[in-house]
């Protein structure tokens, strides 16, 4: 893991007063935002291609933040579709006083997440985390969130697996400012309660199945120990997803070097 994330922020005239970095100097040590561009004027004609302009230069960063409220989302909607497939940095918005629809509009467009003004330092830190997450998974050809069920003796994918050994080393405080990133993020799509609910618990379970039968070296009696369920419950889960244990124990098998 690296000891350092770094942040992009690219201003426009109506949020550098509440957007700009200089306001969170001490954010995070491990998280640090620098301002990439500011005080862009939304009504240049050159504005459109902001993000273009500096997709070479968002490159060097891990993620791009880009604050957006009323004054300045039809200029963001533009900026994105600009940018296109040009723009290889996860952008997060920062979202002030925007209604539901218009955060759809900018998922569409390309946001990756967002976190809604005034700043929760920790939210910011989770969501950035799991942009990060989701470009290692998507550098790798394996898109972290989508639905994916694997056949009978497949093995997870890698990106399955991080996100089970994420969700299993985070505190308390973690864990509830990543539930509340997947809450906002399914509250601002077209899905219901329940279908949202029903995708997270069904991720969930699969990562964290995943990543016990992984820690155990695919003893599924100590998987099962471990997280406190009848052998005959993890069993079930297990057939639920279709997740095989041998895969797990050829893969610790490989790891600690031996050769059947």
């Amino acid at each position: 893991m690296r000891e350092r994330v770094e942040c992009a922020a690219v201003l426009t005239v109506c949020t550098e007063s509440w957007a700009s970095p200089a306001l969170w100097p001490n954010i995070s040590q491990r998280l640090q935002i620098y301002s990439l561009a500011s005080n862009i004027d939304t009504t240049h004609p050159s504005a459109v291609s902001a993000l273009l302009h500096y997709a070479v230069q968002l490159r060097r960063f891990d993620v791009c933040l880009l604050p957006v409220s009323e004054g300045n989302l039809a200029w963001a909607r533009t900026v994105l579709s600009t940018a296109g497939s040009h723009l290889s940095t996860p952008v997060i918005a920062m979202a002030k006083d925007l209604k539901a629809g218009a955060l759809n509009d900018l998922h569409r467009l390309g946001i990756l997440d967002f976190v809604r003004m005034p700043l929760c330092k920790e939210e910011l830190r989770v969501r950035v985390e799991r942009g990060l997450d989701l470009r290692r998974a998507v550098a790798r050809g394996q898109p972290m969130f989508q639905q994916y069920t694997p056949a009978l003796g497949e093995q997870l994918p890698h990106a399955v697996h991080d996100a089970g050994d994420v969700l299993l080393g985070h505190s308390g405080c973690e864990l509830e400012a990543f539930a509340a990133a997947c809450a906002s993020r399914y509250a601002t799509s077209s899905e219901s309660f329940r279908q949202a609910k029903s995708q997270v618990v069904t991720r969930f379970e699969r990562a964290y199945i995943a990543a016990a039968l992984r820690r155990s070296a695919g003893n599924i009696t100590m998987a099962a120990r471990c997280a406190q369920k009848h052998r005959r419950a993890f069993w079930a889960l297990m057939r639920k997803h279709a997740i095989d244990a041998a895969s797990y124990r050829k893969e610790a098998a490989a790891n600690s070097g031996w050769r059947g």
